[in-house]
């Protein structure tokens, strides 16, 4: 995988409650991701940016919203997430990534 690729895949840290939680407990991290991403191109690019060992990789499409407005009915548009296991010992620093 081209170096470009690896910071198209990833697209952002998903910051909510649920994923504070499960930071704390299982050692898992949960990331936005380009929704033609994979599960390998996943690992590779968390590996090489944050400089970890990935256990595990799972991923789900968020399904868009429909919303209506004074024009009608809009969609939001699909996404997809990625929840990632690290190996024991192992953490994510968000403020000081290289």
């Amino acid at each position: 995988m081209n170096q470009e690729r690896i910071f198209q895949v990833l697209v952002a840290p998903h910051v909510s409650e649920k994923a504070a939680s499960l930071a704390d407990s299982n050692n898992q991290y949960v990331f936005k991701v380009a929704v033609n991403a994979t599960k390998a191109e996943v690992k590779k690019s968390v590996e090489q940016l944050f400089k970890v060992k990935v256990d595990s990789v799972q991923t789900l499409k968020v399904k868009g919203k429909v919303k209506r407005n004074k024009y009608g009915l809009s969609a939001k548009p699909t996404w997809k997430k990625a929840y990632v296991q690290l190996e024991q010992g192992q953490d994510i620093d968000f403020a000081v990534a290289e």
